[in-house]
C-alpha cells in the first residue's frame, strides 16, 4: 500500500503543477509582490485543493464527471475570473510604452487580496476536480483499510501546499526576481494572455 500512495503521489504532482492558471497566476503574484504574497496565494490554492480533494476523494467526484448543466456554469465562471485577471494585467505594458509607471503590488495589506486570488483560481477551475475523478478512481476501487481515504485526501493537500510553497522560495532567488523587475511590465502582458487563453479554452473545449 505504501507503493501505491508513492504512485498517486506522483501522479497527482504531474497533474497539480502542469502549466495552468494556479502557476501562472502564483508566478506572477511571487516575482510581482513578493514571497508573503505567493505564500497567501499558495495558501489559497491549498484551500481551494481542499474542497476538490473532498469531492474527489469521498464520493461526490462523479457529479463533475457527468457533465451537464452545473460543469457548463462552472465553466463560464472560472472563463469569467481568468479574463478578469488576465485584463487587469494587460495595460501594464502600455503604461511604460507611454512613458509612465506601472502600479506594481506588494507590501502589506494585500494579503487578503492575494488569499482570495488563489482560492478562486484554484476553486473555480473544473479541470482540477475532472483531473482528481479520474485520478482517484484508480486509487478508491477494491478493499481498502479505513483510514485509505483521508491519506489520500492528506497527500493531495499537503503535497499541494509544500511544493507551491517552494515553488514561490524558489521564484525569489535574485536572477528571477532582478528580471522580473527589469522586465516586470512585460511578464505581466504575456501572464495576462496567458489567462486570457485560459479562460477561452475552458469555453471551447
Amino acid at each position: 500500500m505504501i507503493g501505491d500512495l508513492l504512485v498517486f503521489a506522483g501522479v497527482m504532482a504531474l497533474g497539480q503543477f502542469s502549466p495552468g492558471p494556479d502557476m501562472l497566476l502564483l508566478t506572477r503574484t511571487s516575482l510581482a509582490q513578493g514571497r508573503s504574497a505567493g505564500w497567501w496565494t499558495t495558501a489559497g490554492i491549498a484551500t481551494g485543493l481542499c474542497v476538490h480533494a473532498t469531492v474527489a476523494v469521498f464520493g461526490m467526484a462523479y457529479l463533475m464527471a457527468q457533465g451537464g448543466w452545473l460543469t457548463g456554469v462552472l465553466r463560464w465562471v472560472a472563463a469569467l475570473y481568468l479574463a478578469y485577471l488576465g485584463f487587469r494585467l494587460l495595460p501594464a505594458v502600455l503604461v511604460v510604452m507611454r512613458g509612465g509607471r506601472s502600479s506594481g503590488g506588494g507590501g502589506s495589506g494585500k494579503e487578503r487580496s492575494a488569499y482570495l486570488r488563489g482560492l478562486l483560481c484554484n476553486i473555480l477551475n473544473p479541470k482540477v476536480a475532472l483531473i482528481f475523478a479520474a485520478v482517484v478512481t484508480e486509487f478508491v476501487t477494491g478493499d481498502r483499510p479505513a483510514w485509505w481515504s483521508p491519506a489520500l485526501w492528506l497527500i493531495i493537500v499537503l503535497q499541494g501546499f509544500v511544493l507551491w510553497a517552494l515553488y514561490v522560495w524558489l521564484l525569489q532567488f535574485p536572477p528571477f526576481r532582478n528580471g522580473y523587475q527589469r522586465m516586470g511590465p512585460w511578464f505581466d502582458t504575456a501572464f495576462g494572455a496567458g489567462l486570457l487563453t485560459l479562460a477561452v479554452l475552458l469555453v471551447v473545449n
